[in-house]
């Protein structure tokens, strides 16, 4: 029999997406699946939008807010799948992720080969995103994965993992007490228990850039700010657990000085503990470098407001990306829609 592959949906808030989301798990090639939401406590209508799918098999189950690493716990405790896809409750699969990646798999392997694939950001139009290539989109080992994820600061949006049953119970929960890089730690764990990664090319994943109202924009919140410090640390640890070498300690070093803006100067605690653990790896973390345009404006308002203006000015330039993106996606399905009511009409005149 063909393996079932459960997908999971941890949903909050998501009523503007969660439709898009859903349709693109019913669209798979791969028809033994099961889809299951978790509507953590949302405020909005996601369990409304939700339940317009039952009878496409999807499966909803609603709770009090507890945050996204416990949705995706309990819904891994509902799924029966001898793969697991999570996907975010504004992303989209490709029509033939889950059906190409199993396509990957040979006679022999072991269940706990790590299936991945490329991944593009979007705003509202998938058409407009590019798939842009990077060092881990190959096959690699544990310790090759995490040495580029880190020595590099590339990212591998969470939904390009097909993971087996049996790796995931190893790999084991979702860490609850985590409010950041939720899925970096988890998957930092999988990859442990993993034999290594497969990647699959020529499908994959779009993933939803949505701005400041998203659980990966950290902004000022020092929840998330102490968060992903812990998350960092058991990343390090993790790594050195596979190796340790010169090269594994450069690239956590890399690792610490790409975030460092992230706790200096706005949380001088968080700061001095990322350099003490850089001068535990042998190195020291340099004060984050403003580029030219930014710089004129630590004399005036200080480090840290220079430091906040060059992190939000990129968040204004997406804005306005986003925006234009709605507005011609907007006007698209307008033009969809009289297209196919004019198409209608001539129909209904023929007759």
């Amino acid at each position: 029999m063909k393996p079932l592959v459960s997908i999971l949906i941890a949903a909050y808030n998501a009523e503007k997406w969660i439709a898009y989301t859903l349709q693109s798990a019913v669209d798979q090639t791969w028809k033994r699946t099961e889809i299951i939401v978790v509507d953590d406590g949302s405020k909005d209508r996601t369990a409304d939008v939700s339940r317009q799918f039952a009878s496409k098999g999807i499966t909803l189950v609603s709770t009090e807010n507890r945050g996204l690493s416990a949705a995706q716990n309990y819904a891994f405790q509902l799924s029966h799948g001898d793969y697991i896809q999570y996907l975010d409750a504004d992303d989209l699969l490709a029509a033939d992720k889950i059906e190409r990646q199993l396509a990957a798999l040979r006679e022999g392997d072991s269940k706990r080969i790590l299936l991945s694939s490329p991944w593009a950001p979007f705003y509202y139009r998938t058409n407009c995103a590019s798939f842009v290539r990077n060092s881990l989109w190959q096959d690699l080992s544990p310790v090759e994965w995490l040495l580029r994820k880190m020595g590099e600061n590339l990212h591998m949006q969470n939904a390009t993992w097909l993971v087996g049953r049996e790796l995931a119970q190893a790999a084991g929960p979702w860490d609850e007490s985590l409010h950041y890089d939720q899925d970096g730690e988890f998957f930092c764990r999988v990859l442990l228990a993993s034999e290594g990664t497969r990647f699959v090319p020529e499908t994959g994943i779009f993933y939803r850039k949505s701005g400041t109202n998203s659980i990966s924009y950290i902004g000022r919140s020092s929840k998330k700010k102490e968060s992903l410090l812990r998350s960092m640390k058991l990343h390090i640890h993790y790594l050195q657990s596979l190796e340790d070498s010169e090269r594994v300690r450069k690239a956590c070093l890399k690792y610490l000085q790409n975030w460092y803006g992230a706790f200096y100067p706005g949380r001088p605690d968080l700061a001095v503990e990322a350099q003490r653990l850089s001068a535990q790896l042998g190195g020291h973390l340099e004060p984050p470098h403003l580029r030219w345009k930014y710089a004129w404006i630590k004399p005036l308002l200080g480090q840290e407001a220079a430091n906040w203006i060059q992190m939000a000015f990129p968040q204004i330039k997406n804005f306005i990306s986003r925006n234009w993106d709605k507005t011609m996606f907007t006007l698209q399905a307008g033009e969809a829609e009289i297209s196919l009511c004019t198409h209608a009409k001539t129909i209904s005149r023929r007759s």
